[in-house]
């Protein structure tokens, strides 16, 4: 179940939040004025969600290294809008 809770509890109450985050090892949702704010998380938890991204873009600058071909931020973001549509098409 998902542990919501309102933004002030990080002031009220900051030591049961940071337990709640250690300890289950899950992240806290947090609300400001009953709509979604923010997300706690330990270290770990961040680290597990991004080393995936900074595995792939380690891996990119190195092909970028080996390589002496550039693409325009155009080009790049039409690939991706054609890959897009194409994945919508299937």
């Amino acid at each position: 179940m998902l542990n919501i809770r309102p933004i002030s509890d990080l002031r009220n109450h900051f030591s049961e939040v940071e337990n709640d985050v250690l300890s289950k090892g899950e992240p806290v949702f947090l609300t400001k004025n009953g709509y979604g704010s923010m997300v706690l998380l330990s270290l770990e938890q961040y680290e597990e969600l991004i080393n995936d991204a900074e595995l792939a873009l380690d891996e990119a600058d190195r092909a970028a290294d080996l390589s002496d071909i550039r693409y325009t931020s155009s080009e790049v973001f039409s690939r991706v809008r054609r890959r897009i549509h194409e994945q919508k098409a299937l």
